[in-house]
């Protein structure tokens, strides 16, 4: 597939090797078509499913699930799927640091291990 105009602007399409970062990983240099005027970024069929087989065996595949708040005592608890804890090798009783980005957002931190 050959694109040479920006489907969202209109500018110039042109092709280079760029690293494709999936939830902060990255999984590789992969052929890019970048727009040089908004910088907009395509990928063809051939190289998606490059990245999805990469994605896959970094396990980085279906991380993203809903899950629900429980109660515990008089706190709420959040469960994490299992494959985000192996990914991140999490263990139980294991101390993280969450605080809230804005109203709509937490962000999770796993502490440096020594």
């Amino acid at each position: 597939m050959k694109i040479e105009k920006c489907p969202e602007c209109n500018g110039k399409i042109r092709i280079k090797n760029e690293d494709y970062i999936l939830l902060g990983f990255n999984l590789g240099k992969f052929k890019t078509m970048i727009c040089n005027k908004c910088g907009l970024k395509l990928y063809d069929e051939e190289t998606m499913d490059k990245i999805d087989i990469v994605a896959k065996k970094m396990g980085l595949w279906g991380l993203e699930t809903k899950t629900k708040l429980n109660e515990l005592g008089n706190s709420l608890a959040i469960r994490l799927n299992k494959n985000l804890v192996i990914l991140l090798k999490l263990k139980k009783g294991e101390e993280i640091v969450i605080y809230p980005e804005n109203r709509n957002k937490l962000i999770v931190e796993i502490p440096s291990k020594p």
